[in-house]
């Protein structure tokens, strides 16, 4: 089951958010090399590669469902789950940087959309459909929901990067 956002963000806050993620990878992962971006910190976690590979995937669902209720007049929306979409995407296996530089594309085309929005335009809704009984969901929700969800991904990439350049590693 897909966890759901329990506190809504402001709209500036989650505008912030949403802005500094990419520079924010940038910043933390500039040091590392192609090979520390694909090693994880431990067995069974994720690299830093894998990190944002996920985190395109969620800005592909979550950022398509608010274009598309952004665009449509209330549009009836099939639930995607982010870990299926990263299946269909070679997102894991693309270099970092690389990865990086879409991701920052992506966003910057995000916040084209969202900056525009009038305070209303925050409460356009749309039906989603595909996870049990439809439901409503809003901008606000789906943004809130992507900069919740990346900023702990965010810091999870700094404590990646912190194990992997630690003295004596």
């Amino acid at each position: 089951m897909t966890r759901v956002p329990s506190r809504q963000l402001a709209p500036d806050h989650i505008l912030t958010i949403l802005a500094d993620a990419p520079p924010r990878i940038g910043a933390l992962t500039a040091r590392l090399s192609p090979a520390e971006a694909r090693t994880a910190p431990a067995e069974g976690e994720w690299s830093a590669s894998e990190v944002l590979a996920h985190l395109r995937a969620c800005s592909d669902v979550w950022g398509g469902c608010i274009a598309r209720i952004v665009a449509d007049d209330h549009p009836t929306l099939r639930a995607v789950n982010p870990r299926t979409w990263i299946k269909k995407k070679n997102y894991p296996r693309l270099d970092f940087g690389t990865s990086l530089r879409a991701f920052g594309r992506q966003r910057a085309e995000l916040l084209v959309v969202l900056e525009k929005l009038p305070p209303e335009g925050w409460s356009r809704a749309a039906k989603v459909t595909g996870a049990g009984k439809p439901l409503e969901r809003t901008v606000l929700f789906y943004a809130n929901w992507l900069a919740r969800h990346e900023r702990r991904h965010v810091d999870q990439i700094e404590q990646i990067v912190r194990t992997l350049t630690a003295p004596g590693r």
